[in-house]
């Protein structure tokens, strides 16, 4: 059975909502793009707009890839949608897709 925070995050995916949470210590603000599973655990690809992060976060948002045990207090929200402007590579943060964003 998923976990609430996959669970919401994967509503997020489908309604194209941002989401708040925490991921290994830090506040994230993401869109979620594709979530899933990767070698057993659940894992979820996002474009992180805002919040901050170990390595900091660049002035136009970062693709992350989290395990989704680790997102904590994952709220959904309405927004604007944040996406990185290069899809020119296959991801490889989630192998069986489960939802993924529909543009």
């Amino acid at each position: 059975m998923p976990s609430n925070s996959y669970a919401i995050l994967r509503q997020a995916i489908i309604d194209k909502q941002q989401v708040t949470c925490t991921y290994q210590s830090f506040h994230r603000e993401i869109c979620p793009h594709v979530i899933g599973m990767k070698n057993g655990r659940e894992k979820v690809l996002s474009f992180q707009f805002a919040g901050d992060s170990s390595r900091g976060l660049p002035p136009h948002g970062e693709w992350r890839c989290m395990f989704v045990d680790q997102v904590q207090d994952a709220m959904a929200r309405q927004g604007p949608w944040h996406t990185g402007g290069s899809h020119t590579q296959p991801q490889t943060c989630v192998d069986d897709v489960d939802v993924e964003v529909d543009y």
